[in-house]
């Protein structure tokens, strides 16, 4: 749980009076609704038997375009986070304060894995990043951005591979019985269609080669997870099969889910692959596994509280740049364009894993049936 001391029960007079004190207390009934609903949508975190992994993009994370995330903002991305075991987070800005006031709050348990940044208009200055609880996941030693090989031609010559708009990051982890490496990737976006010639691309040659190396004689790990923000509109497009094709699973359950805030749209994945354990059981067992998406602006920064807002958003909730008066239609479409800045326009895309496997290991060792 994270570090919740600024919070003090403020008196009447000074619930009168000053404002701050009201911001606290909007902002510790909104923890209270977030911890209600994460502990009925996500199961409890547990020692050894789980791992709860997620995938979250956190919208320009952090950038002052509608002005930089307030405190209360932070505290509700931190208690979001403090729910799972390990966490990929996309969009992580060049300037790292944001990141360093996170894990301020979650505590010193927390640890942060990042790359730097992708340079080039397509790469928007961003990083990726793994948040996880250094008490649960042991970090493995191995961490590394993806270069995509060039393509070796017919006469045997070489073709440089276009590298991807923002370069994904490999990294090694240990948790119970598991080891496994994780990619989190930030597929280009391109033109707003289905199927964006470059979308598709990256996602077809990043999925080969992951799955090429994962059944390699000297890899870290046979298990990857690759995931993030595909920016994949649908399950029946070209862009969601590429994964399959190459040999990943995506869990069933993320195919009647969608993580964007405007929704229908399934940006968000997580697919895997296993050269350790039998396939069959690998897919029914995730096929079985608890997972979803949680709706954050459900319970905070609801659309109920936009007049509580309105002194945060400043004069552009207002006016135009132009200083035309914003009608009330304009002014709501504002607020809900703020507070994707204070929070993200992606929800949490998330999935629990078993990682203890000692009692099927030991059933093995003793010539007993192993339990499904």
């Amino acid at each position: 749980m994270p570090f919740l001391y600024k919070f003090d029960p403020p008196s009447a007079r000074t619930r009168a009076l000053d404002r701050e004190s009201t911001t606290d207390e909007r902002t510790a009934s909104g923890l209270l609704r977030l911890r209600e609903k994460l502990a009925e949508q996500v199961p409890k975190r547990t020692i050894n038997e789980t791992l709860l992994l997620a995938t979250w993009n956190i919208r320009d994370f952090d950038n002052a375009k509608y002005g930089l995330r307030s405190d209360e903002s932070m505290y509700y991305i931190a208690e979001i986070i403090s729910h799972f075991d390990l966490v990929a987070v996309q969009e992580v800005n060049a300037d790292l304060k944001a990141l360093d006031r996170l894990t301020t709050i979650l505590g010193d348990w927390w640890k942060v894995l990042i790359t730097d940044v992708t340079a080039g208009t397509s790469g928007n200055r961003e990083r990726g990043a793994f948040i996880y609880d250094s008490r649960k996941v042991i970090f493995g030693g191995l961490a590394g951005e993806i270069v995509i090989p060039d393509k070796k031609l017919p006469d045997r010559t070489l073709q440089p591979q276009r590298q991807l708009a923002r370069t994904p990051f490999l990294c090694g982890f240990e948790s119970g019985y598991l080891r496994f490496m994780l990619s989190t990737v930030h597929i280009y976006y391109g033109r707003s269609v289905s199927v964006d010639p470059t979308r598709l691309e990256e996602i077809q040659v990043l999925s080969q080669f992951l799955a090429k190396r994962v059944a390699e004689d000297h890899v870290w790990a046979r298990n990857l997870v690759l995931l993030g923000d595909f920016n994949i509109f649908s399950t029946e497009d070209a862009t969601f099969k590429a994964i399959e094709e190459a040999g990943f699973f995506v869990p069933p359950q993320f195919r009647e889910v969608t993580s964007n805030a405007a929704g229908g749209k399934h940006f968000d994945q997580m697919a895997f692959i296993s050269k350790a354990y039998d396939t069959e059981v690998v897919q029914e067992r995730i096929a079985k596994s608890k997972a979803g998406v949680f709706n954050f602006f459900e319970h905070v920064y609801r659309d109920d509280e936009e007049p509580t807002y309105v002194p945060e958003m400043g004069p552009s909730y207002e006016n135009k740049t132009n200083g035309e008066v914003r009608s009330e239609r304009e002014k709501h479409n504002y607020y809900k364009q703020w507070r994707t800045h204070q929070m993200s326009d992606h929800f949490p895309l998330w999935l629990e894993l078993k990682i203890d496997f000692g009692e099927e290991y030991l059933r093995r060792v003793a010539g007993k049936e192993v339990k499904g």
